[in-house]
Formats: structure tokens, sequence, C-alpha cells
């Protein structure tokens, strides 16, 4: 399995995309597909 990880830029976008309503079906999962492979954010311990 690849350890491939999508850029906070990329990750900002497909945020954007997920949110808009314009977006078709396809767009909404290929962003969550980039969303899935994004740091997570959060809290530091």
């Amino acid at each position: 399995m690849a350890n491939k990880v999508t850029s906070p830029d990329i990750a900002k976008k497909a945020s954007q995309i997920l949110k808009d309503n314009r977006y078709s079906d396809k767009s909404k999962s290929v962003a969550g597909s980039a969303l899935s492979q994004s740091n997570k954010g959060g809290k530091k311990k």
C-alpha cells in the first residue's frame, strides 16, 4: 500500500468541493478520496 498524502492546499479545495452543491457526485467522490489521504488535523498532544 502506498503512503500517499494529499497536500494541505488540495485538502482545503477538496473540502470546499464537498460543501458546494454545484459539483457532481463523481467530483465529490474524488474530493472525498483526496481528503481520506490527507494528514489528519486536530490537536497535538
